[in-house]
């Protein structure tokens, strides 16, 4: 199969689409449509000019950045998708960020070994945890 990276923000129905089958928490049409325009960088992947993946960095561009919503259909998992988005990710980092700049991410599903394999390291107790509160 082939597949295609492409800078930019997803839409709305796409972004909660993808996130949805992925199984990643729902967001809302509100949240999304006020959160995604507040990305610093968002790339998706593309298959047949159909988007599978998604992948996108938050923060306030200087201290700290998030690596979140990384999402890959179930159907194009274990391709190489989440592996071209976390490259896309982490070279804007490189590019970008400031050199004392922290990136952290939460790897949910089973995922945190694919994160190290890109030097992630786990949140350990007692230098750190990692913790949060949902808004329901």
């Amino acid at each position: 199969m082939s597949y295609k990276l492409k800078k930019g923000i997803p839409s709305v129905t796409d972004y909660i689409e993808i996130r949805l089958k992925a199984g990643l928490s729902e967001k809302s049409e509100e949240a999304a449509s006020l959160g995604l325009p507040n990305s610093i960088f968002s790339v998706m992947v593309y298959s047949e000019n159909q988007p599978v993946g998604i992948g996108r960095i938050i923060g306030d561009g200087g201290c700290f950045f998030e690596i979140t919503d990384m999402a890959v259909l179930p159907e194009h998992q274990r391709q190489g998708v989440g592996r071209m988005i976390m490259s896309a990710l982490l070279d804007f980092l490189r590019e970008n960020a400031p050199k004392t700049a922290y990136v952290s991410l939460m790897a949910d599903h089973g995922t945190p070994n694919f994160y190290a394999k890109f030097g992630f390291m786990f949140s350990e107790m007692p230098k750190s945890s990692g913790m949060y509160i949902r808004v329901l």
